[in-house]
């Protein structure tokens, strides 16, 4: 389903124009008070607002929040203590008037998507964290809504979780082909998650596009200051390889990259993507360089360890519970890794 919103706004959101595709998941991404979940009120029909919004061309004001055919993940998604996971699940399906049969079978499948089906006789309290978000989601996509929203549906579970989650929640959004709306504050979830982000600051929406499109080409400060610092390098020379592949010259190094055979202007990937290894890590040596740690420095719950590979310096992000496994020291030499799957390409419009 197509979501389309015409000057959208309220006392927070402000002149909101905005068109999701039909089955594009779009992150709306912001620091927090920014206005994300306010906008999503507003879609779900929770709030008021002043504009038009359209569901496949059809405006949808009128309607409230139950006609709207919205499933709606709150951030603080409780479930109810005394039914088990097969009720809590079946709890908005009957409320609709489903039973017998087809209420079985909704619940069924709910649970085999988010493959928690032998959870099904359990009760919250004796779930995980991890456990408890499946269950949550499984509730929202039983009742087949045309569009989803979620908002910060990870924000209560460890990264570990957090991360097996966003994967799992991506292949089944795909799956059902289901247009979702996902709020974050976090960075690094957007880019995980995102066809499209859309970034909000005080209300409004700075800039909409794909991840490489927001990184290389911000709109304004406000979008830049967000992305913070990415390692971020300049291409002197490139080579196609088979596969979708190219490998780039970076300065002292280069580097194997995603290519759709234009020419490629330059390159980053954010610090948390890459792994450091006090031993040469195992198998094909492709994007992994010997370095000497030049600085180190805790910014909030993770340090960031500048790393000097010949002339360049690459910036890594490490959580305490993986820094506490090394014995990470300035001028120690280290292993760099860079996976294939977190760098992001700049490429020439004109391909030359």
């Amino acid at each position: 389903m197509e979501v389309q919103l015409e000057n959208v706004e309220n006392s927070i959101c402000k002149g909101i124009n905005l068109k999701v595709k039909s089955g594009e998941m779009l992150v709306i991404a912001g620091r927090t008070g920014a206005g994300k979940t306010t906008l999503l009120n507003i879609i779900a029909g929770l709030t008021s607002y002043k504009g038009r919004i359209l569901f496949d061309g059809n405006p949808i004001d009128h309607l409230p929040p139950e006609k709207r055919q919205v499933g709606y993940m709150f951030q603080n998604q409780l479930l109810f203590p005394h039914m088990s996971v097969w009720e809590n699940v079946a709890f908005p399906l009957k409320a609709k008037g489903l039973k017998g049969e087809v209420l079985k079978r909704r619940v069924k499948e709910a649970l085999e998507l988010m493959g928690i089906s032998e959870l099904s006789d359990r009760y919250p309290s004796t779930l995980s964290g991890g456990e408890a978000q499946r269950v949550a989601l499984a509730r929202t996509i039983a009742t087949m809504p045309k569009l989803l929203l979620l908002d910060e549906p990870f924000s209560k579970v460890d990264l570990g979780t957090a991360k097996r989650l966003r994967l799992h929640l991506k292949r089944i959004q795909r799956q059902m082909g289901i247009t979702t709306l996902f709020v974050t504050h976090n960075l690094q979830e957007a880019f995980e998650m995102g066809d499209r982000i859309a970034l909000m600051e005080e209300g409004r929406i700075q800039q909409i596009g794909t991840p490489e499109e927001l990184l290389f080409s911000p709109a304004n400060r406000s979008v830049s200051s967000y992305f913070g610092n990415p390692n971020l390098f300049c291409c002197s020379g490139q080579k196609g390889l088979p596969f979708g592949l190219a490998q780039v010259d970076l300065g002292s190094f280069s580097l194997i990259v995603p290519w759709s055979g234009r020419r490629i202007l330059k390159v980053a990937f954010f610090p948390w993507n890459v792994y450091l290894s006090q031993d040469p890590p195992p198998g094909p040596n492709v994007n992994r360089f010997k370095g000497k740690i030049k600085q180190m420095e805790k910014v909030g719950a993770s340090t960031r360890i500048k790393v000097q590979i010949g002339e360049e310096f690459i910036t890594v992000e490490l959580e305490e519970s993986a820094l506490k496994q090394m014995d990470l020291r300035e001028e120690k030499e280290v292993y760099v890794i860079i996976p294939l799957r977190w760098i992001k390409t700049l490429e020439a419009e004109d391909g030359v």
